[in-house]
């Protein structure tokens, strides 16, 4: 009966934070159902009052995730309202993110092409964007294209993931000799592991094993005296470099 009391006031309570925090009404429903209230309490908690609790970036992460296995296309409809509402350049950007999220890469590249307007004609940010979406489709060409345009039109521009996109473009292409060029000089500067990483594997795809085994030998020396969070973050890629040594 104590537990039947508690379990009654905690889901009234949760149910007027929903409403007084302006939370999706969802909520409400998921707390209400018998089957689900249980559950839904101890979702609503991990999702919605914990990372205000914790505050950090890990919680924030998971409630992230928590939001999408219950809604998977909540934040997709947020966007698109917001994106049709404000009608502003970070709103479209928001949208088209999630939309090539959802594999909506049409529509994504279509939402950052509207957003491409003024000052923002040639916004780099914006470019790039279109870039990773047609890269993602499959579509290597258009993505080396609109990243030659972003070049020739921001020089000035720096972005570490725009240079490795601009490598796995030209790799994906079939023009390999360029992309070991690209490689071999985003490599020792790039935040992470990956750029030398892919950067061995293609050397390694060309025959030239002793410079893949020299370039993954140089990356796992290198993390042995990084700090440990370094490593935790790029274990699946330090560990592709240990197959090539």
């Amino acid at each position: 009966m104590l537990f039947l009391i508690l379990s009654v006031a905690v889901q009234a309570g949760f149910i007027i934070h929903v409403i007084k925090t302006g939370r999706n009404q969802l909520w409400i429903w998921v707390l209400i159902l018998p089957v689900l209230s249980v559950p839904g309490m101890i979702a609503y908690f991990a999702v919605e009052i914990l990372p205000e609790l914790l505050g950090g970036r890990t919680a924030r992460r998971t409630a992230r995730g928590f939001k999408r296995a219950i809604n998977p296309t909540g934040d997709l409809r947020r966007y698109e309202n917001e994106a049709r509402i404000g009608g502003n350049v970070a709103s479209r950007q928001r949208y088209a993110e999630e939309l090539s999220r959802h594999g909506q890469h049409d529509e994504a590249i279509a939402q950052y092409r509207q957003a491409l307007t003024g000052l923002y004609e040639h916004d780099p940010n914006l470019m790039l964007g279109i870039a990773q979406t047609q890269f993602v489709k499959g579509d290597a060409v258009a993505a080396r294209t609109t990243l030659d345009d972003l070049i020739r039109l921001n020089p000035d521009f720096r972005s570490p993931e725009g240079h490795l996109l601009y490598a796995r473009a030209l790799e994906a292409e079939g023009n390999f000799q360029k992309a070991l060029e690209e490689y071999q000089t985003l490599a020792p500067s790039y935040p992470g592991a990956e750029a030398a990483v892919r950067y061995a594997q293609l050397l390694q795809s060309q025959g030239r094993l002793a410079e893949a085994q020299k370039v993954a030998h140089e990356l796992l020396e290198q993390s042995r005296i990084a700090p440990a969070h370094y490593r935790k973050a790029q274990k699946s890629w330090l560990d592709l470099a240990q197959r090539l040594v």
